[in-house]
């Protein structure tokens, strides 16, 4: 095993990725495994680098003491040997006129090399649209390729053998010429730069409490839905009355786990068709783009005119509400399943396609997190197609069930008002999300987290039998609301999705396209990257103005349930505790990404979600 040159805190010279610059940099820490080390910018930004992109600072000033001019013992032996004068000398007047001609030779070889010099700083530096990458001396990024590299060799090829052909009569010692040769050759190496291969690192830093907090977490998630669900069967749903566990062969029915495997499937089925538009996703650490069909609202339109027609033909439709925890139990069965087939798949999966939250070496950890990024079947993303279909679109379903067994549990012609804001607010959210399904593919989910538990039981076991809770509620327990107040909350879930959609919008249409006139008004702060960080609009107000609205939805969503119970308030006290938690995480890769630019950002704009709050 090779042993480390570079210690921990050692100031040395990093070479920029995909660049030939060095910048002065200090070690961090060092990986044994991928054997690379992690340095950090003058800026803040922290990068891994391999042992032969990092030099000491003294070769550097060797270096250029080594291009300086000769010492002065040899130059003064060099003037001696000068006086005296060969038979085969010209004369005087003619050895003036050569020294003119060698002077105007040396004229020119400076010219020469002022020029080879110059060409790196123009390739390099050349200015593109929209260049937000220079920012308070911090270093540029460059595409990763070797096109530029070999460009710029060309350029400076025919002026280096100029300089060669020129010094090739001068009257220096043979021991500078060899000097020269290296100096050339070194010049070329450096040139002809390699571009830098990302080799994934492993996890060093452990998020949800590590390898105990994940483990408690596998419990305790399926152990609150299930207290829940039990919760809203009861008549006094307070948190002192505690309700009778039931028996266990209760719990599961074939038939019922029949028909979740048959909704995933048919879901499945509906996102391969080959309808809508196929776009790509961000660059994967290879350089590698991913393409996803974008259909989500298609799937729904198919779905809603296949629930239309079961209706139609007299399908009791409310068996989900009789047979809920039952679902719930086979949704956590299959969720778990999946699990334990992505850890197993993700063992064989190359190094590159790794999630970079989740590649820990810690099965828990892994096993919870995600230890594949984007697991595919083919063209099959599991991930991309969990995330949106079965457990967001079966919400709306479950939603609708709970509103035909309030109907005919109470015996209504029409349902409750209380149960239409729930139904009409939550069908807005959803077809929200499937109509700007293409903003997904910039979320941490897709971007970071890979796709294992936490994921998939978060998709298609907590999204739609907790985010259903208020709905399922109000069947057992109705509430009567006055119009006015549900006037009120109406105007309130709209400001919360205005704030939601026109934030999301504003960030998503930056980051497609930032030189658009129509954003021309947005101010932004440049970072290292080549992005860019709003300082005006939503983005100056708060750093999340997302998770704003995303709160104030919820509070909407649990207001018409009435103030009975505490209970239909679970989801917005767990969206505030999510979202918090969510935003920690984003301040800490933002943070690492962006460096020195992210702490101006938090300057200014100090509030994070709650503005003069938090």
């Amino acid at each position: 095993m090779p042993s480390r040159k570079f210690a921990d805190g050692e100031v040395v010279m990093g070479r920029w990725p995909g660049s030939v610059l060095y910048y002065e940099v200090q070690v961090t820490s060092y990986d044994d495994v991928a054997h690379l080390y992690t340095v950090k910018y003058k800026d803040g930004t922290e990068l891994a680098l391999k042992e032969s992109d990092i030099r000491s600072q003294s070769s550097f000033k060797h270096r250029k003491s080594q291009s300086s001019s000769s010492s002065p013992s040899r130059r003064s032996s060099s003037r001696s040997r000068s006086r005296s004068r060969s038979p085969g000398r010209p004369a005087k007047g003619r050895r003036r006129s050569a020294s003119q001609s060698r002077e105007h030779k040396d004229d020119k070889k400076k010219t020469v090399q002022e020029t080879s010099l110059a060409l790196p700083v123009l390739v390099l530096f050349k200015p593109s649209e929209n260049n937000t990458k220079r920012y308070n001396g911090e270093p540029e990024s460059t595409e990763k390729n070797a096109t530029s590299c070999i460009i710029l060799e060309q350029k400076l090829k025919p002026d280096l053998e100029i300089k060669r052909v020129l010094e090739q009569y001068s009257l220096r010692s043979r021991k500078d010429d060899k000097k020269k040769e290296e100096i050339y050759s070194e010049k070329k190496t450096f040139v002809a730069v390699k571009p830098v291969e990302k080799v994934p690192a492993k996890t060093k830093e452990l998020e949800f409490g590590g390898r105990i907090g994940t483990f408690m977490l596998i419990l305790l998630l399926p152990a609150t839905v299930f207290y829940l669900l039990l919760m809203c069967k009861q008549d006094d749903p307070s948190l002192l009355n505690f309700p009778p566990l039931p028996a266990l062969e209760s719990l599961w029915e074939g038939r019922v786990f029949g028909i979740f495997l048959l909704w995933f499937f048919l879901q499945a089925v509906l996102s391969l068709l080959p309808i809508g538009k196929v776009v790509e996703g961000l660059p994967l650490s290879s350089g590698r783009k991913l393409q996803y069909r974008i259909n989500g609202l298609y799937a729904f339109i198919l779905t809603a005119a296949a629930i239309g027609v079961l209706l139609y033909f007299q399908f009791e439709l409310h068996y989900l509400y009789y047979h809920f925890m039952q679902f719930a139990v086979s949704a956590a069965a299959f969720s778990l399943a999946l699990s334990i087939y992505l850890y197993v798949r993700s063992l064989k999966a190359p190094e590159e396609e790794l999630a970079p939250g989740g590649n820990s070496g810690y099965f828990i950890y892994d096993f919870f997190t995600g230890h594949e990024l984007n697991p595919r079947i083919g063209s099959f993303d599991l991930k991309y197609f969990c995330e949106l279909r079965p457990g967001l679109i079966g919400w709306v379903v479950i939603n609708l069930a709970m509103l035909l067994a309030e109907m005919k549990i109470h015996n209504l012609s029409v349902p409750s008002l209380s149960m239409i804001l729930v139904n009409s607010f939550q069908l807005l959210y959803v077809v929200d999300a499937l109509w700007n399904e293409e903003a997904i593919l910039t979320t941490m989910d897709i971007t970071h987290d890979g796709f294992g538990f936490m994921l998939a039981f978060g998709d298609l076991v907590w999204v739609p039998f907790v985010y259903s809770l208020q709905a399922y509620y109000l069947v057992g327990h109705p509430t009567t609301i006055t119009w006015p107040v549900a006037a009120a909350i109406t105007v309130l879930n709209c400001i919360g999705y205005y704030i939601f959609r026109s934030a999301n919008s504003q960030k998503n249409n930056f980051r497609r396209n930032p030189a658009d006139p129509k954003l021309a008004n947005l101010k932004f702060i440049p970072t290292a990257t080549g992005k860019g960080l709003l300082v005006t609009g939503w983005w100056g107000f708060v750093r999340h103005p997302n998770y704003l609205g995303d709160i104030i939805m919820a509070l909407a969503w649990s207001l018409p349930c009435g103030f009975n119970h505490i209970l239909p308030y679970f989801y917005v006290i767990y969206f505030i505790c999510l979202l918090v938690h969510r935003e920690a995480r984003d301040e800490h890769h933002c943070k690492q990404k962006y460096g020195l630019a992210w702490e101006r950002y938090c300057q200014r704009v100090p509030y994070r979600i709650f503005p003069y709050i938090y």
